[in-house]
């Protein structure tokens, strides 16, 4: 664990990998909102911005320094998983992405097994960046873990669901990116008149979910006639049609 200076009022937390970032940041927003004793200087802190293996401090200068922040930090109990996730969010989503297939081939099975591992794990917020609003999922089917696109798209249209490694996001807006596609959702996932306006945050659960006419139409296009998978195919179309 690594701190640098940000401005007057930050601390930029430097930490080994994801795994690391998800323990201190949750030990960070658990002891804040519990006021453990011995980590008053946390009640100074304003914003906790989550990356990949970083996590930003702000804090109030008048109320705590520099040097607080640190031992309050260095002094949290990470040695154990915490509680990550504050809520549920279920996302509607209609599987009919342009690398779906492409996905499929990669991963060695078939479109309605990527469907259904996609939809049967709950993934996590690990952090949001990129775009106001996109937030980096963990957490899913340990089998997901599938690279960029070679030449990414010039324009990704707003709502559409990808993976890239082991992350999976939806992205919120209209822009460039190279996630492989596997669906959308018409889930508005940043809105400036709500509050606050991006839909996920981190430590969120996150639940996708097959929306029903079309996923069904898409799966049954996909079995194919060869025995015991295409018997495995039908059943898990089955399954999915009766999901709300």
């Amino acid at each position: 664990m690594r701190f640098r200076t940000c401005g007057d009022s930050g601390v930029l937390v430097e930490l080994a990998d994801l795994d690391e970032t998800l323990r201190v940041f949750a030990a960070l927003r658990s002891s804040k909102a519990a006021g453990i004793p011995g980590s008053n200087a946390l009640d100074a802190v304003t914003q906790l911005i989550p990356a990949a293996r970083t996590i930003l401090i702000s804090f109030d200068p008048l109320l705590a320094s520099r040097a607080d922040i640190i031992a309050a930090v260095r002094a949290l109990d990470v040695s154990t998983d915490v509680c990550r996730r504050s809520r549920t969010v279920e996302i509607p989503v209609i599987y009919d992405g342009e690398d779906l297939a492409d996905i499929a081939q990669l991963l060695g099975v078939s479109v309605p097994q990527v469907i259904a591992r996609h939809c049967a794990h709950a993934w996590s917020v690990a952090f949001v960046g990129f775009a106001p609003g996109f937030a980096y999922l963990t957490g899913g089917d340990e089998i997901f873990d599938v690279p960029r696109r070679k030449v990414p798209r010039l324009s990704v249209p707003a709502g559409a669901v990808g993976l890239a490694g082991t992350f999976s996001g939806v992205y919120p807006r209209v822009s460039s990116g190279g996630w492989q596609l596997l669906g959308h959702t018409e889930k508005t996932m940043w809105d400036e008149h709500a509050d606050p306006p991006a839909l996920l945050q981190p430590g969120d659960a996150v639940r996708f979910t097959p929306a029903r006419e079309r996923v069904v139409a898409g799966t049954a296009s996909c079995l194919s006639d060869s025995g015991e998978s295409d018997k495995q195919d039908r059943i898990l179309a089955l399954q999915l049609s009766d999901s709300p």
